[in-house]
């Protein structure tokens, strides 16, 4: 382009001198300029925050016009947007739009008409008709006219602040998002009152450590938040209730979303065959309330966790603090700007506090000055009367005033004796020397305690921050809970929404061939595993249709990491001619590749297979083709004499000669163990990862029980997608015949004690344990509960203190038995003295519930567990605590235990070693290395005399 300039130059022979040429500015650089120059606006003036007081330039010009229009009374958004308009130079949608944004945030602007819902997307209404004004925390915190640094406004008119004078972290308080030019921002809103509190931290010399907390509410997992750095992650998720076994109610939803973008997402989800729902109602007013409306036959567990998994019901949030901080963009962690934030709030304080201090010396000068002048009867001197100029006045008042100088902190000017002189005669003439004196001697008390607070301006400043917490935290309690997520697998919860076909024969499988065999129903993104009868298996994806390979003999959905599916196979080797039997496990491969059940030898042919969802064992017949050295030609397997192994294992040998068939001959029971579960506390759900409290081993039909603080109870089975309610107080296996203990209270406040076995209702039906109008005090599983009792005894009331065993008190009764009083005196408190039985620990050491009913750490008894009260175990005026000797005597009785343990398993090792333990012939596996070791006993069976184990 240059080039051409030039041309065009020598042809009008109007080329530029040397000097004019050296600056001239090439396009791309002028463009480079441009760019830069937008691109350092856009950051700094339009679209990131300030560190200083947490504004984007329009909503610092909002406050600032709403400050100067301050009367008191409220103004139209219209005419705030207006007079923004003298500081903004970007149209009053901007303003109208930022201006209804800080008002739904219920912090800085008094609100007053349809200000918009930000929780179910409702926009404002129109300017005109919505006013507003600034708020008193407002007024308090975010102005001070002599702290304030002034600028021009863009057209230089105005006066307007570089940056409002907060003190107080408000940019965390507020949060903010804004996309500029080659960055963006996204900080997270915070709670108030912990805000306040790390602020205390910072002047404690502390380092705080603080979390997001969204106004919409809802559950949070922060463990990946990063401090809200860049690389950072939040999950949030709605807070969904499970009203009964039909309905679900959503009452809080994710940071980010409305009422009605989460109810076009579950209805999008339902639509896909993710979710099965029958309807769902948008019941919010106040408050959120979204009823989900199941259909039949769908659990409302599974339904949860699928709502988390396929809609907006969780959603990630990347948090990415970005500041403006001198002049340029900052990226920086929300502990460090809450820290940069509590020494601005602590400069700020200093400046105002020195300030009042220069207020108050000079309101003591002049005090002090009016003072002399009237009593010493200088406006009454013949020299001050005869002064003709100002000049002569301040040399008369400066003589007169000589020998009072050193009263003064400072010279006297000539601007103090003007205002003396001006001072109405009518003033110095009533002037009342004890009220003066009694004026400087409280200026002088104020002096001293701003003194003060600035030599302890660290304390002061902590006093600003609890005066803040103490007179504008009501209702800013937290919103969000958090908590820390389970992942939630979605091909574990996603709704089988098709159907499985398969062409054995062809080798295809899909959900696309309704004309071939039906296997059953699965869902759009199961993993399918398919069995050949070449000894090959494999693992795809579903699709309409694909090709896994001829001669399917079995094919399902695969479920990771199942270690209870056991497949039972009998196979010939194809190298060898070698028939084994193996028994193994699935729980995770490669998807789209083979992997062979034997050697992988050309010819190996599956002779018998089966899948077991529990790893059950059966007994089949196993028929020799005729030979002249084989006697028996059939015989029986029984697999549960085979271990279980790894998939990649050869098995044992059934025979070395042609196997002709194989037949089922009976079925058999699961040879695996009852499956270990816990309760993870902190993620509110069961595992078999050995995390939380150890719930016992469960199998068939084994239940869960679950009583609560209302006094009901609720049985459930160990299915690890199961929710469980937060105001229960414990949580155990179920066994019908453990004896409980309960105390409760009825509505006249008489105490009734009562023992009983707990029935054993159908799974989900919750029922009272007590009655209707009582309240739960106690509930304990210790077989003799003990509680002490402070008594109020006869009308002096007398105060006695006994130590009651429950057992002598009641017996054994039905659940719906109200039981027997406690006492017929006046019951002050109750403290249980007996520990809880873990019936998990008891059934594993002692196998039955007999027995002391020792104590060891697991299931909750006293009320002092309950949700509904977690920090004052007081149920009216019963004070339940547990005594201080139970840790002790948890410690002393668990060392018994494990003594015992040790004893056991040492008893079982003296034992082994004098036994000789002889291996089954079918649990072991050879390599053979002569043939001529193998022989053919009379029975014709093979015997092994040589060769190397292979197992």
């Amino acid at each position: 382009m240059s080039d051409e300039i030039n041309n065009i130059d020598e042809n009008n022979e109007q080329s530029p001198s040397q000097d004019q040429q050296s600056n001239t500015i090439p396009l791309s650089g002028l463009y480079e300029n441009w760019f830069l120059d937008y691109a350092s606006y856009v950051i700094l003036d339009r679209a990131v925050p300030h560190i200083n007081d947490g504004f984007k330039p329009v909503q610092r010009r909002i406050l600032h016009s709403l400050k100067e229009m301050d009367d008191g009374r409220y103004n139209k958004a219209a005419n705030v947007i207006g007079n923004t308009m003298q500081f903004h130079p970007h149209g009053d949608a901007s303003i109208g739009d930022a201006m209804v944004q800080l008002g739904q945030k219920n912090l800085l602007i008094d609100c007053q008409g349809n200000w918009g819902d930000p929780i179910t997307g409702d926009s404002a209404a129109a300017a005109r008709y919505i006013e507003g004004r600034l708020s008193k925390f407002a007024l308090e915190v975010v102005f001070n006219p002599d702290t304030t640094e002034w600028q021009l406004s863009y057209d230089g008119r105005k006066k307007e602040p570089i940056t409002l004078p907060v003190k107080f972290p408000l940019l965390l308080t507020q949060g903010a998002e804004g996309i500029a030019v080659g960055l963006a921002t996204k900080i997270m809103p915070h709670n108030f009152i912990e805000l306040i509190d790390g602020s205390i931290q910072v002047l404690q010399g502390e380092r705080p450590s603080i979390y997001p907390d969204f106004p919409t509410g809802g559950m949070a997992d922060v463990t990946g938040y990063n401090e809200g750095q860049r690389g950072g992650k939040i999950r949030v998720r709605a807070k969904i209730e499970e009203r009964d076994k039909k309905t679900l109610a959503i009452t809080e939803i994710p940071f980010g979303t409305t009422t009605g973008s989460l109810i076009d997402s579950i209805v999008t989800a339902n639509e896909k065959g993710k979710i099965k729902i029958k309807k769902i109602e948008d019941n919010t007013a106040e408050f959120v309330e979204i009823l989900v409306h199941l259909a039949p036959g769908i659990s409302p567990d599974v339904t949860i966790d699928a709502l988390y998994a396929f809609t907006g019901c969780e959603t990630s949030i990347s948090p990415n603090t970005c500041v403006i901080k001198n002049n340029k963009p900052h990226f920086m962690s929300v502990n460090d700007i809450l820290i940069e934030n509590t020494k601005q709030t602590k400069s700020l304080l200093k400046q105002e506090l020195e300030i009042r201090l220069n207020e108050l010396m000079e309101k003591i000068f002049f005090s002090n000055l009016l003072k002399i002048f009237i009593q010493e009867g200088m406006y009454k001197h013949p020299d001050y009367e005869n002064s003709g100029d100002f000049e002569t006045v301040v040399e008369v008042l400066n003589r007169l005033f000589e020998p009072f100088f050193e009263q003064f902190y400072r010279p006297i000017l000539p601007e103090d004796y003007k205002r003396l002189i001006d001072k109405p005669m009518s003033s110095i003439t009533r002037f009342d020397v004890k009220k003066a004196d009694e004026l400087m001697k409280a200026l002088e008390d104020e002096i001293k305690e701003v003194k003060k607070n600035l030599r302890n301006l660290t304390e002061f400043t902590i006093k600003w921050f609890e005066y803040l917490r103490g007179k504008y935290s009501k209702g800013r309690e937290r919103k969000t809970e958090l908590r820390v997520f389970d992942k939630v697998e979605a091909t574990q919860v996603a709704l089988a929404n098709a159907k499985l076909y398969v062409n054995r024969e062809e080798g295809f499988i899909g959900t696309n061939m309704r004309k071939d065999e039906l296997v059953g129903d699965c869902s759009d993104i199961d993993d399918i595993i398919v069995f050949r009868a070449d000894g090959k298996y494999s693992i795809v994806k579903i699709q309409d249709k694909v090709f896994v390979g001829k001669d399917i003999i079995h094919v399902a959905v695969f479920k990771k990491g199942d270690e209870r599916t056991i497949y039972n196979a009998i196979y010939k080797d194809g190298a060898t001619g070698t028939s084994y039997i193996k028994r193994f496990a699935v729980t995770g491969v490669t998807r789209d590749k083979d992997y062979d059940i034997g050697k992988g030898s050309k010819g190996t042919k599956i002779l018998y297979f089966t899948a077991n969802s529990n790893g059950e064992a059966e007994i089949v017949n196993v028929q020799l083709k005729p030979h002249t050295k084989l006697r028996k030609l059939n015989f029986d397997m029984d697999f549960a004499e085979v271990a279980i192994k790894g998939r990649g294992s050869q098995g044992n040998i059934v025979s070395k000669y042609p196997v002709k068939k194989i037949i089922f001959k009976s079925a058999g029971i699961s040879t695996l163990a009852g499956r270990k579960i816990w309760y993870d506390d902190i993620l509110k759900r069961l595992n078999a990862d050995d995390r939380g409290k150890f719930l016992g081993e469960f199998d068939g039909d084994d239940k869960i029980l679950m009583a609560l603080g209302d006094g009901s109870y609720e049985l459930s089975t160990f299915d690890l997608n199961n929710h469980f309610d937060e105001k229960m107080i414990r949580l155990e296996k179920f066994i019908p015949e453990q004896v409980y203990t309960a105390i409760h209270q009825d509505s006249k406040g008489t105490y009734f004690v009562k023992r009983f076995n707990f029935d054993d209702n159908p799974v989900g039906k919750r029922v009272k344990f007590i009655g209707e109008d009582s309240k739960l005090i106690l509930l304990t599983n210790n077989d003799q509960p003990v509680v002490h009792l402070d008594l109020l005894k006869g009308k002096s009331q007398t105060e006695e203190n006994l130590d009651q065993d429950l057992t002598e008190i009641v017996d054994v009764k039905g659940m719906k038995a109200q039981g027997n009083r406690l006492s017929f005196h006046t019951v002050k408190k109750i403290k249980l003295l007996t520990e809880e039985k873990d019936l998990a620990e008891v059934m594993e050491v002692g196998g039955s519930l007999e027995g002391n009913g020792a104590g060891l750490e697991g299931a909750s008894g006293g009320m002092e567990e309950v949700d509904s009260q977690p920090e004052n175990p007081k149920m009216g005026n019963v004070e339940v605590v547990k005594k201080e000797e139970d840790v002790q005597k948890k410690d002393a009785v668990q060392k018994e235990l494990d003594v015992e343990k040790k004893e056991d398993v040492q008893k079982k090792l003296d034992v082994e070693k004098n036994e000789e333990v002889v291996p089954k012939a079918d649990e072991i596996s050879f390599e053979i290395t002569n043939p001529d070791d193998i022989q053919i006993d009379d029975n014709g069976q093979l015997g092994l005399f040589g060769g190397t184990d292979k197992d």
